[in-house]
């Protein structure tokens, strides 16, 4: 599952590249966690929203409302699930991503390794959104089986869509946008870093798994 991506392209070459409008006061990080805002395309316009959509949950120790967590991706298998199925049949995005990270090593000493698309700046990764009480408008990335390329770092990864289904996905039936719910099978960049994977500010509880 991706919890962390960059997205380096200024948002008017965004709104250049996927021919919509730029929302001039979208903020966002070069690096995206889960609960912080990120840049998507919806609607003709590339505008910022939080990455996750809120869950909720309570202490089992005190039976008290905890604090929504970040649920920042989306199983293929779970889209038609309640969680996710109004916003799959009613509200898809396009999330616009450099490259995404996985933690690669042994528990403790993991480091990060990113990947991309050869020799292509900026693509886009499947999405879906809705508006929330807590955080505004969130979206969360639609995940799918990985690549072979990512067999022994992770067996998840983003579904990476190419510009001629951009359309597809974000107007076309439900249908048509469940068959885009594919591996990538292009090949990968990879990027291996002794970065450390754990080095978020303000740490965010994070719940990846529905």
């Amino acid at each position: 599952m991706c919890n962390l991506y960059r997205m380096t392209t200024p948002v008017a070459e965004v709104a250049r590249l996927f021919g919509v409008e730029a929302d001039p006061g979208a903020n966002f990080a070069s690096e995206i966690y889960p609960g912080y805002p990120g840049l998507v395309v919806v609607e003709g316009k590339a505008r910022a929203m939080a990455w996750g959509f809120p869950r909720h949950a309570v202490s089992k120790k005190t039976g008290k409302p905890l604090k929504p967590s970040p649920t920042n991706n989306a199983r293929d298998d779970k889209l038609l699930s309640f969680f996710w199925k109004d916003s799959f049949t009613k509200r898809r995005c396009l999330i616009p991503v450099t490259a995404w990270a996985e933690a690669e090593g042994e528990k403790g000493r993991m480091t990060r390794t990113w990947y991309a698309l050869p020799g292509v700046e900026t693509f886009a990764v499947a999405g879906i959104w809705r508006p929330t009480d807590e955080w505004g408008d969130a979206y969360s990335m639609v995940m799918v089986d990985g690549c072979a390329q990512m067999a022994d770092v992770h067996d998840r990864m983003p579904v990476i869509l190419a510009p001629e289904h951009y359309a597809q996905w974000t107007d076309g039936t439900p249908d048509d946008a469940m068959a885009l719910v594919q591996t990538c099978g292009s090949m990968l960049a990879i990027e291996k870093s002794s970065d450390p994977w754990f080095k978020r500010r303000g740490s965010a509880e994070v719940d990846t798994l529905l």
